[in-house]
Order: structure tokens, then sequence, then C-alpha cells
């Protein structure tokens, strides 16, 4: 690393990596990343050899030195597809390379079909925090999450939380939320909780890239999404009044920021810019989002992080990302809606609008005063 490099870094970085690229074992009907790769010259990038893996690993710990954090999260496609010795080859790389002082932690994204006992035990004993996806209720998950067969799928998948969870595997819930989903808020929040206590993600689900947004027979509008949010926090305030905490992502980046605190993820931050989407091949991109030809910046086996960091191609993406919708200006509820998720965007006659911001203005004024007690209980 050059001295202009090791002044530029910032000591911690974060991978979304995509090991098996969009390789899949299922067949969801609203699958972004299926739209995403599609659109690509060359849709698969296949799965990522031990070159590769190493280079991340070495460009990683590089950039972060001495008491920086390198944290990889596994995604796809099915990221277990690229199979288990891979992990522990990773991970057995990531620790033995890893200088003093320095520290690196692991995630997963995953569909749980390939996940068994030596899975689990695996993702215990390395620390994973592991994303499960699991669409709220059996019916709402069986409509869109099927194999390659077109059976649903809410079974298996219950049955690989249960796997984690005799593990001790710290387990997320992630629940995409179609237009099916947002009519039903409270049987979603109560199927998931009857699971167990685990933290969990509402997701809107997105349109694909060429289509007018609301045209999917999954399409999630923004009055709907408006309404499954309050609905959501409904039935989180009302475990919260008896005492219980429910971890929904959404709501907790609403409170850090009410405490002074950095949100934890990039939608709420109000920025593009807070990781590297890695690729099977090593080609790297800004955002899990745009993981497509026009956003490639270059390989990591080919550049550093501080060299991808200041590369033409992610200035120009975060410049984009950068404009903020023009209803923003003035907005009351901007300090905590930060205009939202690039993604959601399309643009209006005066610039870039975001999709869901109607919904945002009838969530917050349902809530807000409820949001204000819950952060004075929470942060006294």
């Amino acid at each position: 690393m050059s001295r202009q490099e090791r002044e530029n870094a910032m000591g911690d970085v974060t991978f979304l990596v995509k090991p098996a690229s969009g390789l899949c074992d299922m067949r969801c009907r609203y699958c972004f990343y299926e739209d995403v790769s599609a659109s690509r010259a060359q849709k698969s990038l296949g799965l990522m050899d031990a070159e590769t893996a190493d280079a991340l690993i070495r460009a990683g710990l590089s950039y972060a030195g001495p008491g920086g954090h390198v944290h990889f999260l596994f995604q796809g496609g099915e990221p277990t597809l690229a199979g288990l010795d891979f992990f522990r080859s990773f991970v057995r790389a990531a620790r033995e390379q890893c200088p003093a002082g320095a520290d690196v932690s692991f995630a997963i994204q995953t569909n749980g079909r390939s996940l068994d006992g030596d899975w689990a035990r695996f993702f215990q004993k390395n620390g994973f925090l592991t994303g499960l996806s699991l669409d709220g209720t059996k019916t709402l998950h069986d409509r869109y999450r099927r194999d390659a067969g077109g059976n649903g799928t809410w079974g298996r998948t219950v049955r690989a939380l249960a796997l984690l969870t005799e593990a001790g595997v710290e387990t997320n819930l992630l629940c995409v939320v179609t237009g099916d989903a947002a009519k039903a808020p409270r049987q979603v929040w109560q199927s998931l909780r009857k699971l167990g206590d685990h933290p969990l993600q509402f997701i809107p689900c997105l349109d694909p890239l060429d289509a007018s947004r609301g045209g999917m027979a999954w399409s999630l509008t923004p009055a709907a999404y408006g309404g499954f949010l309050k609905g959501i926090f409904d039935c989180w305030f009302e475990e919260l009044s008896r005492g219980t905490y429910v971890s929904v992502r959404f709501f907790d980046d609403l409170l850090r920021l009410m405490a002074g605190m950095a949100p934890g993820s990039c939608a709420v931050s109000g920025r593009c810019g807070g990781y590297l989407a890695v690729e099977a091949d090593g080609s790297l991109y800004p955002c899990d989002f745009y993981v497509l030809d026009q956003w490639r910046i270059g390989n990591i086996r080919s550049m550093t992080v501080a060299q991808a960091l200041a590369s033409p191609g992610m200035k120009r993406f975060l410049a984009e990302g950068a404009r903020r919708p023009a209803a923003c200006g003035g907005c009351p509820y901007e300090p905590l809606c930060r205009g939202g998720c690039r993604r959601d965007f399309t643009e209006g006659p005066a610039g870039p609008e975001n999709y869901f911001c109607p919904a945002m203005k009838d969530f917050f004024p349902y809530v807000l005063p409820r949001l204000q007690a819950a952060a004075r209980m929470l942060f006294r």
C-alpha cells in the first residue's frame, strides 16, 4: 500500500461477497438479483476460486491495518452453493492473516436450503450472523419463494431455522414485503414472532430495473407500504409497552438517529458508499443493487481497496447518489427519512423522486409520538 493509500485508509471496510455469483437453488419470483445479473453481458460469474478469495482477504486486511476491522457479508444468489469447504478455507485464511490489533467478522444471508448440522455448527463456531429469508407466513412465503420444481419452501426454511437455533447461531429473519404481505402486517408479525426471539428485517420488494413501478404481481405500492409499516409498528409498540423490545432494523435505525447515533443501514444514512460489493470473479461494484456492467469499478485481484474507493466509477456513483429529491427540502420528516434508498428513486420533472415518499409521509405522523416515547424509554 502506498503512502497516499495509507492516508486514505479509514480502518474499517465491509464487503458484500457473492461467492456463487447469482447461482441459486430456488426460483423466487421477485428475485431482484436474477433481474440484475440478467442485465449484464455475462449473467453468472461462476464460483469464487481460492486465488480470488485470498486476494480479497489480503486487500481487506491491508486496507484495515492494525486496529481496523474487516466485515465479510456473504450473499447471492445463494452463497452456500460455494460449499462449506470454501467457507472453512476462507475463514481460516482470514483469521491466520489478520494482523495483531485488527479484527474480522462474518455474516451470511441464505435461503437455508443447504443448511444441516455441519453448517449450523460452523456458523456458531465462527460467529456468523445469519440472515434467513422467511416471508412472514407460510402462505405468503410459498407464493413467491419456490424451489426449481415450483414447490413452496416454508417448511424446509423453518427446519433450517430450528437447526440454527439449536446450534446457538445468532439469526435474523429477513422478510420481503410484497403487495400481498402488505395487506396482512399483523399476521406477518405474529407468524414471525412465533418462530422465536429473532431480530427482524422487512425489505420492500423491488420491481425489475427497466419496469414501471407497481406493475408486477408482487409489486408494493407506496400506499400499501405505508399501511404495512404502520401495522408493524403497532405490533412492535404493543410488545415494547409490555416490556419486550423486538429489534426491527428500520425502527432501530430511527431510534439511533433520535439518540444522535449513526444508523446501521445506508438507506437511512442519507448517503451511498457504505461498502463494496464483490462478485465471484473479484469484480467490484459500489452497491449490491448496482452489480451491473456500467458500474463495475475494477477487480480486487488487480487493485487495492483504497484505489477502488477513490476510483472514477465510485466517485460518479457517490455523486449521483448525493442527489436528493427536491421534496426533501423543508420536509419535517427528512431528519429521519434522509431521502431513502437510491434504488427507490424515479426520475421526475424536477429530478429524482422517492417512489416510497408517500409511504413515509403516511407512516411518520402516525408513529412519531410513540417513536419519541420509545426513544425516551430506551435512551434515558
